[in-house]
């Protein structure tokens, strides 16, 4: 019976769960993530020309981080356009976990490795869920904004769904000359 748990938990991941929308729930894998930070709306400087969901740039720990508005990147309202008395953004600062394996955490630039600063409406907790646990959504629940950026979708035992998105898609598509 404990080989079974030792197992069960060996199989589980770190997720860190936040909101994009009072009922919008959604995850990140820990090991994609750097920083969580409050930000106020006045430190993020605007880019003119950019797609609506780039909010514009920070100055990071003397690096230039690029703000982009998740919920709205996914196909949400933009986060302008919701009711909020707060003017600090919760940003999570995720990096490229491909690039990262096997090198020591530092801060970006000076390793030529890609961050991004992704503003959500709440950060709520950490999680362990078992990556295997993840199930595909219903095509009908999935917006062309969000396909790429999705992983899947855990049930909680509450009957919750919780989105699992993957930060290494959202920077391999920001980073495109395109973009």
């Amino acid at each position: 019976m404990a080989a079974q748990a030792t197992e069960s938990s060996e199989a589980e991941e770190q997720f860190l769960r936040f909101q994009l929308l009072p009922d919008t729930t959604a995850l990140l894998p820990v090991h994609q993530t750097t920083e969580v930070l409050a930000v106020t709306s006045s430190q993020v400087i605007p880019i003119p020309h950019m797609p609506a969901y780039i909010l514009g740039i920070y100055n990071w720990r003397g690096e230039i981080l690029w703000m982009l508005d998740l919920g709205h990147l996914l196909g949400l309202a933009p986060k302008h356009q919701r009711l909020s008395t707060s003017l600090d953004y919760p940003v999570l600062v995720i990096h490229d976990s491909r690039r990262a394996r096997g090198r020591k955490r530092t801060s970006g630039q000076a390793t030529g490795e890609k961050l991004l600063g992704l503003v959500v409406d709440q950060v709520e907790d950490m999680e362990w869920l078992n990556p295997e646990l993840i199930q595909s959504p219903p095509v009908s629940a999935v917006t062309p904004e969000l396909a790429p950026f999705l992983s899947g979708y855990f049930v909680q035992p509450n009957g919750e769904f919780l989105m699992a998105l993957d930060g290494d898609s959202i920077i391999a598509r920001m980073t495109k000359p395109e973009v």
